[in-house]
């Protein structure tokens, strides 16, 4: 059994003015990634299922355990595979991850089990009470420099090794202060991204405050990423795209600094501007 790559090789007929050819091509892969919750002595509970591009899967499952209020980071123990024994298909093993928490979880608590596509988030989260998962927000901090901004969108470009190969991938980077990239995650989903990136500091892999880091997304900025934002104490959020009208009005109420539409050395903020610096 090997685990699944991020990238799938195919055939495809490349049509160009006067002339079309057969030729090996490379998409993005999509496959789906269960995710479970398991207490101590209890057994793993389905909790959701994402469409994702595979990689950095314990990420992506933390991340989402943390981001959706099921568990804190704190919480976690371990994350795994399941075991070839509890599935009936031995090479789905890779499909099926299991978040394993140091306390009991109670499995009829308010969470909200759903079938996520790579594009929605929030797909399957029937009323607004169980969308908005309200929490304190991001605390007032220092601004950051607001000539750095405009820069973050083509450093995160630069780190998408598999977009250069598929032109297919949504991507999330965490920077600091200084505009250093700490990491960047590629998915097909946007807010599998964002996942990605806070089970990164969920799981200990990057050493990172969110208050005294900037988040960088590839596309626009939907509600759920600014909700994921709050969660992880992520204080800014950068984007190439525009956010959604709810997307800042949860930044307004949770503290978040929101500045999209970044291109040609220009960018708004829609949100808290005390955070962003104009002058430095």
């Amino acid at each position: 059994m090997t685990t699944p790559r991020a990238v799938t090789a195919v055939r495809a007929i490349k049509v160009r003015p006067g002339r079309s050819l057969e030729l090996p091509e490379h998409l993005a892969t999509e496959e789906p990634m269960q995710i479970r919750v398991a207490g101590p002595g209890q057994a793993a509970v389905p909790l959701a299922v994402t469409m994702r591009t595979p990689g950095h899967d314990f990420e992506l499952a933390s991340g989402f355990v943390v981001t959706e209020a099921v568990a804190a980071a704190t919480d976690i123990v371990s994350v795994d595979y399941c075991q070839v024994t509890e599935i009936t298909d031995p090479e789905a093993r890779f499909n099926h991850v299991t978040v394993r928490l140091g306390r009991i979880w109670q499995s009829d608590s308010p969470v909200r089990s759903f079938a996520a596509s790579s594009s929605c988030g929030t797909c399957g989260k029937t009323t607004i009470d169980q969308v908005d998962l309200g929490g304190g927000g991001v605390p007032p901090s220092a601004p950051f420099a607001g000539s750095l901004v405009p820069g973050l969108p083509d450093d995160l470009r630069r780190a998408q090794k598999t977009f250069e190969r598929t032109g297919g991938l949504h991507a999330a980077g965490l920077f600091t202060r200084g505009g250093d990239m700490v990491l960047a995650r590629e998915d097909v989903g946007r807010h599998n991204a964002v996942d990605k990136v806070v089970g990164a500091m969920v799981l200990g892999r990057v050493v990172a405050s969110g208050a005294d880091h900037l988040l960088t997304v590839s596309g626009r900025v939907s509600f759920e990423i600014v909700q994921k934002a709050a969660a992880a104490g992520i204080a800014v959020i950068v984007a190439v795209s525009a956010p959604s009208s709810l997307a800042v009005s949860a930044a307004e109420r949770l503290g978040i600094t929101v500045a999209g539409f970044v291109r040609n050395g220009g960018y708004n903020i829609y949100s808290h501007a005390e955070r962003i610096d104009l002058d430095a």
